[in-house]
């Protein structure tokens, strides 16, 4: 059964609509996104788009709405961390190229089902919905026995739902066994796992592999504040820092990869995983660092927002999520 985090507040709902007005007038009149995204189902087109060196992939399937899956570049001038691959959502691929806004929110229910395997790596075995998956059969290259791949985590449930129970989560699930693991441990990465906190600042986990995205937002005891380039061109709230998923010791001969991203406890404020382009590989390929942002500073120096927009960021986003997830608390928006 899907959690439903309606409630009647129309007050709020009302304000939300107001604010939404306001902003997105204001966010219309910004330039085209610096990430481009092409939505596509096909899944060799994505099996393709990530290939590399030392690797033969047979039988590509992909298992999820349309919609939810595509290709990008620009992800470099834009402030991603990696340049160019693909994205599985749980929502719409098309969304991630938008400013971080909050009001102009990732958060498409597709009605399609979740996946019992990334429920699995949840406490509790929640529910997932909207589950969009890459399927493939490969092999490694004679004398070879790794396979490594980079990857960006991202969601809108960041930084309001960090330690909660709407958990979204992903998998990279090699012959079964989930390799989108912490650094050096067993631990997958997920909402709960790597965040700024609940509020930003507080009671994080794992901050060094986390990218701060909130609009109107800079907390000095996170590592990473992004950069204002990345919120005006990246729709998620927050993200990981580049990982890079590793499984070594395999035996010769053919092996199965799932790739799969899903909505935990409902279908609202959705999640992606980014996976660089020609980065799954027999060997370790480093994702190469951000380009200097036009005009964009580095994490830290970026400018503060006007109080008039750390105002109306903070009110909207309570409005909004007031109506759709009441018993959490709303990170504050510097002025």
């Amino acid at each position: 059964m899907v959690h439903s985090r309606k409630s009647p507040l129309f007050a709020a709902v009302s304000l939300s609509a107001v604010l939404a007005g306001v902003l997105g007038a204001s966010g219309s009149a910004r330039a085209a996104s610096l990430l481009q995204v092409t939505p596509t189902g096909s899944a060799t087109t994505l099996a393709n788009t990530i290939l590399g060196s030392g690797i033969t992939i047979t039988n590509p399937t992909y298992i999820g709405a349309a919609q939810a899956a595509g290709t990008f570049s620009g992800g470099n001038v834009a402030g991603l961390g990696i340049d160019t691959g693909i994205l599985l959502t749980a929502g719409k691929a098309a969304e991630a190229a938008s400013p971080s806004s909050t009001s102009n929110i990732p958060s498409t229910s597709n009605n399609t089902p979740g996946d019992p395997q990334l429920s699995a790596l949840l406490p509790g075995n929640p529910a997932t919905n909207d589950a969009s998956e890459l399927t493939f059969n490969f092999s490694l290259a004679p004398g070879t026995d790794s396979l490594f791949f980079k990857y960006i985590f991202a969601s809108t449930e960041y930084p309001q739902y960090a330690n909660s129970s709407f958990n979204d989560v992903f998998g990279f699930f090699v012959d079964g066994k989930n390799i989108a693991l912490l650094p050096g441990t067993t631990t997958p990465v997920s909402i709960n796992t790597v965040n700024g906190g609940n509020p930003l600042g507080t009671n994080t986990q794992n901050p060094q592999y986390y990218v701060n995205n909130f609009p109107g937002s800079n907390v000095p005891s996170l590592p990473d504040n992004g950069t204002q380039t990345a919120r005006n061109n990246i729709a998620y709230h927050g993200f990981t820092v580049p990982l890079t998923a590793t499984i070594t010791g395999l035996t010769p001969g053919q092996h199965t990869i799932k790739l799969a991203v899903a909505d935990t406890s409902d279908t609202f404020l959705d999640s992606a995983v980014f996976i660089q382009g020609n980065s799954f590989s027999n060997q370790p390929n480093p994702s190469p660092s951000p380009s200097p942002s036009p005009g964009g500073p580095s994490a830290a120096g970026v400018p503060e927002p006007s109080a008039t927009w750390g105002l109306l960021a903070f009110v909207g986003l309570a409005a909004r999520f007031l109506w759709k997830r009441p018993q959490q608390q709303l990170p504050q928006a510097e002025s």
